[in-house]
């Protein structure tokens, strides 16, 4: 899992989140406090302004009237010292005006130039006339203060105008305040947003510190990691959560190794299965094979994941996924190469969830080339064995027919008849016979009657005998044997039917004047007889097929010969039994040689010399 950058961290986001929450409230507060603070200064301002402007006018009337009967200059020093007494608001400015517009005084220096100047001031012209004037705050041209200006009439009691007053009374000293306390706020506010910040870095690590412990856990447990636990820091939620956590992991590491050891249980299983296994996913694309099914398929599991199984099986050009799902019985596949044979048969079954939805195929594969073989085989067998019976059958039935309807009171017939039928049988009773040998060598207790013997003696035995009955045809026998002794071990009667199936087949097949040649030799830890003739040779593409049962290169020569097609099966199956092997090389025209091996026992101890 990779590292989560600290800009995305819960960290801070918590940081931030109680920083914005401070600073938001912060603002609230501080605009709320502001506003109502400056409009409660202001308001105190004009309170207080209107009370000393209402003070003023009513001593300034009264200075008036009474200033009928005195000088006008005493009017000026008593309103002037009226002022400097009632007027207690800084900056501040005053301008006395009588009924004529004229200025009597003014307390600013710059406005005394106007004392005895009649007045232009429309606020002032006003109030003369009665109107009280608004109370308006403006900026100064000069300074850029802001002031606040009213004109106040001057009135008897009778209600007339005598006179008004003018004042312009600084603001900024309320705002300088106001500036001040949004400084001390703002400071405030900056304070508050580090102790947040802090305490919001501390309780985001009291937070995270338990949840990035977890992470790492959960990190570890999908690495397979099952043996750290989460530390718990409390009993709030947070310290629920790593002990439930603890409890999970420890849940888990059962479970898995559970799974683990079903699942090696499995590959186990699968493994050494004889039969091939392939699952798919829902889409019918392998997921899964067996090391049988890869022998089987010769395809490697890495390369045959995501391919289509009806690819994988050559059943695409005849088959659709749909099909197979459909597929109830088991179906045989051909894959023969140039080099061999290859049957396998393949059962399908369907791979179901909970609710009954197709999730995929199981195909398992088994190799029934050999029993395919042998059921070809068993069918050739009868057949051969039918045709091999049946046709001495046929020929003893014609002549014994024949000797039923008179041939038997035909001196000169009935002889011939009899000797044909008496032939016959003993052709099916050698057929019989080779029968039962070969049913009885292909049972699993066939027992043999092994001891040690002079290979030496025993061939030279068995190829004496042959010279001796094949005088007449002109045969001559070349021997290549060793004069020591050679030893092995093996059944004396099955090893003579061995070697008289082959001689027998060469003096068949070898012209009259021809040589038979016989070797034996020693090779590593086995002995080679070899029989050469001098017949005709077997075609090449015949030559895989020799010790096949009921074969025959010239079957019509053959059955004249009174052969069964039995002999070099039955040979073959002596050499087998006995730990040894046969085999047959043949050139077309020039002759046909037949050898098979023995184990050779170099220090064995032999019965005869």
């Amino acid at each position: 899992m990779s590292r989560i950058r600290f800009y995305k961290s819960i960290h801070l986001k918590i940081v931030i989140i109680y920083v914005l929450l401070i600073l938001i409230a912060m603002q609230v507060i501080g605009v709320y406090f502001i506003q109502q603070l400056e409009e409660q200064l202001v308001s105190n301002f004009n309170e207080q302004l209107e009370e000393r402007a209402e003070l003023i006018s009513y001593n300034v009337e009264q200075e008036m009237l009474r200033d009928e009967e005195d000088e006008e200059a005493s009017l000026k020093s008593r309103i002037d010292s009226l002022l400097t007494e009632l007027l207690t608001i800084d900056n501040a400015d005053v301008q006395v005006i009588d009924q004529n517009s004229i200025v009597i005084t003014a307390t600013s220096l710059d406005h005394r130039i106007y004392e005895g100047q009649r007045t232009t001031n429309y606020r002032v012209k006003r109030a003369l006339v009665g109107y009280e004037d608004e109370r308006e705050i403006l900026r100064d041209e000069e300074t850029g203060n802001r002031v606040r200006v009213m004109a106040v009439p001057v009135k008897t009691e009778d209600q007339a105008v005598i006179g008004a007053i003018y004042i312009e009374a600084s603001m900024e000293e309320i705002y300088n305040q106001m500036q001040q306390i949004n400084q001390i706020l703002l400071t405030g506010t900056l304070i508050a947003l580090v102790l947040t910040a802090a305490l919001g870095i501390f309780l985001a690590r009291t937070i995270t510190r338990p949840i990035t412990a977890v992470r790492k856990q959960a990190t570890a447990m999908g690495e397979g990691d099952f043996s750290r636990n989460v530390k718990v820091y409390g009993d709030d939620e947070i310290g629920q959560l790593a002990a439930t956590f603890n409890d999970l992991t420890g849940k888990l590491k059962e479970a898995h190794a559970t799974t683990e050891g079903e699942r090696r249980k499995l590959s186990s299983v699968l493994t050494h299965m004889t039969d091939g296994v392939i699952a798919t996913d829902k889409n019918g694309r392998i997921i899964l094979m067996n090391r049988r099914a890869e022998e089987m398929l010769d395809q490697d599991q890495e390369k045959a994941m995501s391919t289509e199984i009806t690819k994988m099986l050559n059943l695409d050009h005849f088959m659709k996924l749909k099909d197979l799902y459909r597929m109830t019985d088991p179906i045989l596949l051909d894959f023969d190469n140039d080099e061999e044979e290859i049957i396998l048969e393949a059962h399908f079954s369907v791979i179901e969830k909970e609710n009954g939805e197709k999730n995929g195929l199981i195909a398992v594969l088994h190799d029934v080339t050999e029993q395919e073989k042998i059921e070809e085989e068993r069918r050739e067998f009868v057949a051969n064995v039918s045709h091999e019976l049946r046709t001495p059958l046929t020929s003893m039935k014609s002549y014994l027919e024949a000797l039923a309807d008179g041939a038997l009171e035909d001196p000169e017939v009935a002889p011939h008849f009899l000797n044909v039928t008496s032939n016959e049988t003993e052709r099916m009773i050698r057929l019989v016979n080779d029968l039962l040998q070969l049913s009885k060598m292909d049972s699993k207790d066939y027992q043999m009657n092994l001891a040690s013997m002079n290979a030496t003696t025993f061939v030279n035995q068995v190829i004496d005998r042959f010279e001796m009955a094949t005088k007449k045809q002109d045969i001559q026998f070349k021997r290549k044997i060793p004069d020591k002794s050679i030893p092995v071990l093996g059944d004396r009667d099955k090893l003579t039917q061995l070697l008289d199936n082959i001689l027998s087949n060469s003096v068949k097949y070898s012209p009259e004047g021809g040589t038979i040649t016989c070797t034996l030799k020693i090779e590593k830890s086995r002995i080679i007889i070899s029989v050469k003739d001098e017949g005709v040779g077997i075609p090449k593409e015949n030559l895989s097929h020799v010790f096949d049962r009921f074969y025959r290169v010239d079957k019509a020569r053959s059955r004249n010969l009174g052969g069964t097609g039995l002999g070099l099966a039955i040979a073959k199956e002596i050499a087998i039994a006995h730990g040894g092997d046969i085999w047959v090389s043949s050139e077309w025209g020039k002759g046909t040689t037949f050898s098979f091996s023995l184990p050779y026992e170099e220090d064995g101890v032999m019965d005869d010399a």
